[in-house]
């Protein structure tokens, strides 16, 4: 037996440079950090540490929205110039300009200071120094965002600009009555609409703070916990090994909110696992990174962009992760389907599993972890608003670290947390004041207003049609730009459609936010697939196929709190006999859905049971009566004809 796990154990092994690959994909992510050492990093560390201290402060303490704002920007703008290279060949070295361009960071933050309340009335008629300061402002955010997330996003947010300026010369319904440098640098630089608008007040308010307390959690060993924990709990079976995968994600996936960061963390690890089970490099990537894209979908983070639906909507945070329970259950309930239908029809293995305790002794060594998970939903349902709760979260974590030695946040450790905590934000933060200055655009020439009116236009009013062009300009959005900000643009430019045709505001913009999280899984830019393609070293187009099969859920489910009123329901919203029953229908349509896309169910299916399976889903969940019956019908008759087959081939043997 021994003998026996040490030789699947050499089968399959990733090696390095499979592994700097795949963490190639997480750089285009979050940019390509600098590795430096010596002084420099030292000096590095110390701003971070003290950017970490300052907004912890700020939870708890007092200072000034706009002061806030702008402290925030300042340190994200310093830290960028020096911690992302300009170039790729500069990747181990600080050049002369990085220095000139984060000083200049602080210079113009400095300014807006130094006479903060004649400095705001000014935003009209700027003078020359707001002006020129102003200029500089925009080109700084610009070049950080170019640094952290390539070009992409700066080309856009050059044609908003010019968009701004160029309003009179356009032709209907694009025209507005165009803007000058004095307006246009006013609204951006010294308002609160444009670059310290509602994207950086959330990124110095709840995503630094809820960054550090992945990076207390990271630091303390819960990553590896949670892992361990999955195989712990999953293993024994045909289907451990998917199941794990899938388990691991989500617990992994909650405090990070990153897709490709989990993709890469958790194949590392699971990979060889995968294929041990018999599972193919396309398909063992694509359950990957579906799992991966789970981290954007999972409480208690959800990612950064869930932090901005609570800001545009002006609800708390804590109903936004009441609305995502149900669709995150949904989600996960379609993967574990698969999982068990992958192992019925490609015959997967039971591997052993290397335990060095078991699922018991595991949890009471190092449980404690999943405590400031619960804590953090815990506070706010106390009534403690979402950033104490991430406050009292990451006490609670530093806290519970020391219960074990090799958990202990001690100084080391600490010190590293909290350096993680303000370099993890960086590639966010640069993102939400980039688009701070999209969002700026729109509000100042109206043109959500002008483009909603577009949509429903050649929607004919349908909601179906708005719903999917909707759905289809988001994800061409998305195939750009990353997830946080390719919510914040179609939040301005697209949500409007639907929220005028009726559509509740929050199942608008839970519409949006749903298809902006598909850029992870759709090409070119599917970083999570291809991420994983790079670690199984399988094909990264068929991988993404396989990652849209189990991501089938991220398409279907904002239909179902789109088309009609109840199906609200799945976002916890409405009266509780149709959540139930919304909920109800959702899970046997999702079940149905999967049986039609794997070809089996109870057993192979034919193409009839196929077309009826597939049919029975799409109408299970759509939430009105009359289709709920015909689906669950459907149902039945597929699992009548697959028993009565099964008997029949049982007599036979």
């Amino acid at each position: 037996m021994e003998e026996e796990k040490e030789r699947l154990n050499q089968e399959v092994v990733i090696s390095e440079e499979a592994l700097r690959e795949a963490e190639k994909y997480i750089e285009e992510e979050e940019g390509p950090s600098r590795r430096l050492t010596g002084r420099m990093d030292v000096f590095i560390t110390a701003v971070a540490v003290l950017m970490s201290l300052i907004h912890l402060y700020a939870a708890v303490g007092i200072i000034m929205t706009q002061v806030l704002r702008g402290i925030h920007v300042m340190f994200v703008l310093f830290l960028s110039f020096l911690v992302f290279p300009s170039f790729k060949r500069f990747k181990n070295r600080i050049v002369w300009y990085d220095f000139l361009l984060a000083l200049l960071g602080i210079a113009v933050i400095v300014y807006m200071m130094i006479d903060f309340e004649d400095f705001i009335y000014r935003s009209v008629v700027p003078n020359f120094w707001d002006k020129f300061f102003g200029i500089i402002l925009i080109l700084l955010v610009l070049e950080a965002t170019r640094r952290t997330t390539g070009w992409i996003m700066p080309v856009i947010v050059i044609a908003f600009i010019v968009y701004a300026f160029v309003g009179p010369q356009l032709p209907a319904p694009w025209t507005h009555r165009g803007y000058d440098i004095d307006r246009l640098v006013g609204h951006m630089y010294m308002t609160l609409e444009g670059i310290f608008g509602v994207p950086i007040d959330v990124s110095s308010t709840f995503i630094i703070l809820f960054t550090i307390w992945g990076a207390f959690l990271e630091f303390s060993g819960a990553g590896k916990f949670f892992i361990d924990f999955s195989f712990a709990a999953m293993g024994g079976k045909t289907t451990g090994a998917g199941r794990t995968v899938t388990l691991a994600s989500f617990l992994l996936g909650g405090p990070s909110g990153s897709g490709v960061a989990t993709t890469v963390t958790l194949g590392s690890v699971a990979y060889p696992m995968l294929a041990k089970a018999g599972y193919s490099r396309d398909a063992a990537g694509g359950l990957l990174s579906a799992g991966g894209i789970g981290a954007i979908l999972s409480p208690p983070v959800l990612g950064a962009a869930a932090f901005l639906i609570a800001e545009f909507l002006k609800i708390s945070y804590l109903d936004v992760i009441v609305m995502a329970c149900i669709p995150t259950c949904l989600y996960y309930w379609s993967i574990f389907l698969m999982v068990e239908l992958d192992a019925k029809k490609f015959g997967v293995k039971e591997i052993p599993f290397d335990r060095t305790y078991n699922l018991w002794q595991l949890t009471y060594l190092y449980g404690f972890h999943f405590i400031s998970l619960i804590a953090i939903v815990a506070i706010m349902v106390i009534g403690f608003t979402p950033i104490m709760a991430v406050f009292w979260a990451t006490v609670i974590t530093f806290a519970l670290s020391f219960i074990r030695k090799d958990t202990g946040l001690y100084p080391k450790k600490l010190v590293k947390a909290l350096r993680g905590g303000s370099i993890g934000v960086l590639t966010v933060a640069s993102t939400c004041a980039a688009a701070g200055i999209i969002v700026g655009v729109v509000t100042l020439t109206g043109l959500g207003l002008k483009f909603s009116s577009i949509i429903i236009a050649y929607a004919g009013g349908s909601i179906f049609l708005t719903a999917v062009y909707t759905a289809l300009i988001v994800w061409v959005i998305g195939l750009a730009v990353p997830v946080t900000a390719s919510y914040i643009i179609s939040a301005v430019i697209a949500a409007p459609a639907l929220i005028q045709l009726g559509i509740p505001d929050f199942a608008a913009h839970m519409f949006v936010f749903y298809y902006a999280i598909l850029s992870e899984v759709s090409p070119p830019t599917a970083l999570s697939c291809f991420a994983a393609a790079a670690l199984t070293k399988g094909n990264p187009y068929k991988t993404t196929m396989y990652a849209w099969k189990y991501t089938l859920p991220a398409f279907i489910v904002p239909f179902m709190f789109t088309l009609d009123p109840k199906g609200v329901g799945i976002l916890l919203k409405g009266p509780v006999m149709d959540i139930f029953w919304t909920t109800i229908t959702a899970f046997i349509g999702l079940a149905a859905l999967a049986g039609g896309v794997e070809n089996w169910f109870i057993k192979k299916t034919t193409l009839y049971e196929r077309i009826m399976l597939i049919a029975a889903g799409l109408l299970l969940v759509y939430p009105v009566a009359i289709y709920d019956a015909i689906g669950l019908g459907l149902v039945a008759v597929v699992v009548f004809l697959q028993k009565l087959r099964r008997d029949a081939e049982t007599i036979l043997k």
